[in-house]
């Protein structure tokens, strides 16, 4: 303590004892500094888990990995797409002609935008089919002497009224109602240039145009086309059907994009042929062996990250952020888990990464053996998928693996079918060979089709027993309130009569019909069948049944779907369920980046941490100003006292001073 005289150096004094008291606060900061730098750490490593991530759920896809490569000997006449389902090969094929839809054209008018008739609501009524028979004379794009046989597509209907009875208020009626018909208006130069063209959106001979008016006959004498009666259009592209064959098999599309000739394998027709244009359909190797690589190099990149945030530097003799973290060990103990378990039931050839290339370094790297792993996909490229996404494989060709549910364990487990799911119909014996509808009469159905309720008009005229039945089927799926809820059926006719059938399976299928044209349809006493579902055990435990789909409801199974294609009741072999590494990890990952998965686990805690930090620092920075408050009034009581002493002291020495000396 320095003192000179009376004073004291109070600043100074109260300076040092302050820095004294700002080093609780010095080492909070470096604490939190250090918390820092963890949660900065952790989300590098999250960051880089993420990415690895991506690469991993490339391989999740089992059919992603089955790529097969399809090449066309020539591009400008067809290409080609497959599944990983389609089966190698080598095809040739050649196109006589292409698909193609109808366009039809209106008379001419003077303005797009006058009004036609008087504005009476008028209905147009279009329906799809197929013309056969006469002749098509070109000049005036009209036929004579055919049939119309309508598809069973369904008609669609539109409004035209006062609000939009022009040629312009036509085609955006139509076009709005998207029924599978495009309306344009050209101008073609003349004194009434406006033309309203209509062309069919889909390609082939069953999509040929029928439009049926009812209302204002101006509308009537413009738009009124019956191919097989009164054309009021002109048609100037024929609906066409694609003609290909095969490896010399005759084939018939109407569209020219083919997705069932080939199994598991689309052509795009482009043009035709004056030679045979060769398909061949090979393994694409290289695809599978970049997202191999992609994850190895993943892999390697988290590792990287995971090393340089928790190694031992020997050379600074330094521990890097996360050295020894136990979160960081759970982490890489259960990655080497994964990856050093041997995948079982895949029903394949191999059942651990090493077999077909890829293994862990003593640096902890994976490599890829890009040769090795080139040969096992050439092999059997589904045993080399097997190893990395999630499989099921039935031993029965009628039995599809659908899905699996998160807690279903890697296994084989047979399947007992005790009943095949069925579709719901109505069946009946008319009492005529061809039967007449009237209106008013016997045109009304009321359907009932898988609960959804629909009251259906079939027009009026008589009828072949195969064209009532396409009539029936058309008024059905064509019906508005049917079609949303998505259902729809199929009509047909045998030796016992017609049968109306639900396309789906299952209990909630189910066909029911009454009115006034149930009778001369069906007869007397009609036949109600209700669909059922799929029934019987997985695993030898009772299954649950929906439609075609048995799943499993309990035990090591649990979750498992499989999809009953056909066959008969009984023992239909067993489903090899396997979960390879890519499966496995991503399932991993997902847990160690899950909110309340370790990680984020770890850095809420941290951060909870440093909060407190900063609680203990506000009330620390809060208390400085009072303690040096304090130390200041000490040290100026105590210089005041200082004073008053020294004062004493020079009085005192003045009266010693004062004092006579002795001799």
């Amino acid at each position: 303590m320095a003192i000179e005289g009376a004073k004291l150096d109070v600043n100074g004094i109260v300076g040092q004892l302050m820095s004294i008291e700002q080093r609780p606060i010095a080492a909070l900061n470096k604490k939190e500094g250090n918390y820092q730098a963890k949660i900065s750490a952790y989300g590098n490593i999250s960051g880089a888990l993420s990415s690895f991530q991506n690469s991993v759920q490339e391989l999740t896809n089992l059919e992603k990995l089955k790529t097969l490569k399809t090449t066309s000997s020539d591009p400008t006449i067809f290409t080609a797409s497959s599944s990983g389902k389609a089966a190698k090969g080598s095809h040739t094929l050649s196109v006589n002609s292409l698909a193609q839809a109808q366009k039809l054209a209106v008379a001419g008018q003077a303005s797009d935008n006058n009004n036609i008739g008087t504005g009476t609501p008028t209905k147009l009524t279009f329906d799809f089919g197929s013309i056969a028979g006469g002749n098509l004379n070109e000049a005036s794009g009209k036929y004579t002497d055919t049939t119309f046989t309508t598809s069973g597509q369904g008609v669609k209907t539109v409004t035209i009224d006062s609000s939009n009875n022009s040629l312009q208020g036509i085609r955006d009626a139509i076009n709005s109602a998207k029924m599978g018909v495009t309306a344009t208006i050209i101008n073609d130069g003349s004194d009434k240039p406006a033309i309203l063209t209509l062309s069919s959106n889909n390609t082939g001979v069953n999509n040929s145009i029928k439009i049926s008016v009812a209302g204002d006959p101006d509308l009537t004498a413009l738009l009124a086309h019956d191919p097989a009666g009164v054309q009021n259009l002109t048609q100037s592209v024929t609906a066409q059907n694609a003609s290909f064959t095969v490896d010399g098999v005759n084939i018939n599309k109407s569209s020219n994009t083919v997705s069932d000739v080939i199994p598991d394998v689309t052509l795009n027709l482009l043009d035709t042929t004056d030679t045979p244009v060769s398909l061949a359909i090979t393994s694409d190797n290289g695809s599978l062996t970049t997202l191999v690589q992609n994850f190895a190099k993943g892999y390697n990149d988290l590792n990287k990250t995971v090393q340089d945030l928790s190694s031992y530097n020997a050379t600074t003799k330094q521990g890097a952020i996360l050295q020894g973290d136990s979160t960081v060990r759970l982490l890489q103990s259960q990655m080497r888990e994964v990856l050093n378990t041997p995948i079982k039931d895949t029903g394949g050839a191999y059942t651990n990464l090493a077999q077909i290339g890829v293994t862990i370094q003593k640096d902890g790297t994976m490599a890829v053996d890009t040769a090795k792993l080139n040969t096992a996909i050439e092999k059997n490229p589904t045993d080399v998928a097997s190893l990395f996404a999630t499989l099921g494989r039935p031993s029965d060709p009628l039995l599809t693996f659908s899905t699996a549910g998160s807690n279903t364990k890697a296994g084989s487990y047979p399947v007992r079918i005790t009943q095949v799911a069925t579709q719901g119909s109505f069946a009946g014996c008319e009492d005529y060979d061809s039967l007449i509808i009237k209106r008013g009469k016997n045109d009304e159905l009321d359907v009932t089709i898988d609960g959804v309720n629909a009251a259906i008009t079939l027009s009026e005229g008589e009828y072949t027993v195969a064209g009532l039945a396409a009539e029936v089927q058309s008024k059905i799926n064509g019906d508005n309130t049917l079609a949303k809820a998505g259902v729809s059926v199929s009509v047909s006719h045998d030796q016992f009569g017609y049968i109306i059938t639900s396309n789906s399976f299952g209990s909630k299928s189910s066909v029911d019909i009454s009115g006034e044209g149930l009778r001369n349809i069906f007869g007397e006493a009609p036949v109600v069948t209700q669909g059922t579902d799929v029934a019987g055990t997985i695993n030898g435990a009772a299954a649950s049944g929906s439609g075609k789909t048995l799943t499993s409801t309990e035990g090591a199974a649990l979750g498992l779907k499989v999809t009953v294609g056909g066959g008969n009741a009984g023992e239909r072999g067993k489903v090899n369920y396997s979960q390879g590494y890519a499966q496995n990890l991503n399932t991993l990952l997902t847990a160690m980046l899950a909110k309340d998965g370790p990680l984020q686990s770890r850095q809420n805690g941290i951060n909870t941490s440093i909060k407190d930090i900063t609680s203990h620092r506000e009330t620390l920075q809060q208390r400085l100003p009072l303690q040096e408050a304090r130390y200041r009034k000490q040290y100026s009581t105590l210089e005041t006292t200082l004073s008053n002493m020294s004062k004493t002291s020079s009085y005192l020495s003045q009266q010693l001073s004062s004092l006579p000396r002795p001799y």
